[in-house]
């Protein structure tokens, strides 16, 4: 399995000597498989001095963290759009292939944590609302007319399925670890399944998309209710326009479904309904950030 690690390089709400903002790289292994507890994974902090956020600070520092680690990362996810070029330059510079993404959610625990309890007990801790990611979402676009499934469905499966994920005979995906979601074990995940017969080249499209989560559009005339896939750092594709009511009652019933799961949920490819495997299932989240 590939590792891959997620990253933020950003001030923090604490104040030196010259009263200017600390500067601190965050980076993390993503927890990959369903039994995973991300705290158990390689972690690296480092503070930065104001005068030197810069690429090549920030590819040291990179530097300094493989040094430290069980294994190099294969490819970074970053969340944070402002820093794109700085992450994006200093990641080039050590050949790492590096990704704007929101399949960052051991990152953004990890942060939230920080600014809870580790950041207010610091010297020269100023309080402060924990700045969020400028985000304009972007038109939602169609799916490539070869790549759009035949037939779809809402389902739901409870966490205790997932157990045996890795053992689920699976073609393109990604999981991440349920543990860090604090869910009950009687939890109904919710997810989508769309059946194509073209499964596999729409579960290996969606595999380049940093795939970030799924939701339910009300739309606005002469938009119809439609289901929404966010990816990457701000794309947005239509997954199907839900025209009737019985289909947009669905869709609501699904984005409620997320809610009561922590906004957990799963996309699904088949080829048909009566498959045993899957040519892509992906576990979602989606993240306040």
């Amino acid at each position: 399995m590939a590792t891959i690690w997620e990253l933020d390089f950003y001030s923090r709400p604490i104040l030196d000597d010259r009263q200017k903002k600390k500067w601190e790289v965050l980076i993390c292994e993503s927890p990959l498989n369903v039994g995973d507890n991300a705290e158990s994974l390689f972690r690296y902090s480092q503070w930065c001095p104001s005068s030197t956020v810069n690429s090549l600070w920030l590819a040291g520092a990179i530097k300094e963290a493989i040094a430290s680690a069980p294994k190099p990362p294969e490819k970074i996810r970053f969340f944070r759009r402002q820093m794109a070029n700085m992450i994006t330059k200093a990641c080039e510079d050590l050949d790492i292939p590096v990704a704007a993404s929101r399949r960052t959610l051991a990152l953004s625990l990890w942060l939230e944590q920080r600014m809870r309890s580790y950041y207010p007990v610091q010297e020269g801790y100023q309080a402060t609302v924990n700045p969020s990611v400028q985000f304009v979402p972007e038109t939602p676009v169609a799916l490539p007319d070869a790549l759009i499934g035949e037939k779809w469905a809402f389902v739901s499966l409870p966490i205790a399925a997932f157990d045996e994920m890795s053992e689920w005979d699976i073609g393109f995906g990604e999981a991440f670890g349920l543990p860090m979601t604090g869910l009950s074990p009687e939890t109904q995940i919710p997810g989508l399944i769309i059946f194509s017969s073209r499964a596999t080249a729409l579960a290996g499209w969606m595999s380049g998309l940093e795939l970030a989560f799924m939701k339910y559009d009300s739309g606005s005339p002469p938009t119809p209710p439609r289901l929404i896939l966010d990816t990457g750092a701000n794309d947005r594709w239509i997954l199907a326009n839900l025209r009737d009511s019985a289909t947009q009652a669905e869709g609501k019933k699904f984005e409620a479904a997320k809610k009561e799961a922590k906004q957990v949920h799963f996309l699904a490819i088949q080829s048909n309904p009566e498959s045993e495997s899957f040519d892509g299932f992906w576990l979602l989240h989606e993240l306040s950030i």
